[in-house]
């Protein structure tokens, strides 16, 4: 169950961070308030995640998931650069956060 929690954990980071966008420095209101949400949501999750999964992996799957979501959101939905470099490394996000998972323990 705590790798489902940090899963979601690690979703709503994406979409809190992809929010930070929209909030224009936090001066519009329902954007600013959703993203607000959505960043405790994600830390109370990641540390129910946290009681029984090691900190360090706990930590590092959620931020891999939220760099690499939001890269890719980035990418495909806001237009940024999709260039095979950036792609290479988003792989390699992934690539750690499975070996982070792979190497846990749990």
């Amino acid at each position: 169950m705590a790798w489902v929690l940090l899963i979601v954990a690690g979703l709503l980071e994406v979409g809190w961070s992809i929010g930070m966008k929209f909030t224009e420095g936090f001066t519009r209101l329902w954007p600013s308030v959703f993203t607000g949400l959505g960043i405790v949501a994600s830390m109370m999750l990641l540390s129910q995640a946290a009681k029984t999964l090691p900190i360090g992996t706990a930590y590092g799957v959620w931020v891999g998931i939220g760099a690499a979501g939001a890269a890719v959101v980035g990418m495909m939905v806001l237009g940024e650069p999709a260039t095979a470099a950036r792609i290479f490394f988003v792989v390699l996000l992934l690539v750690a956060v499975v070996g982070l998972k792979a190497t846990s323990g749990h």
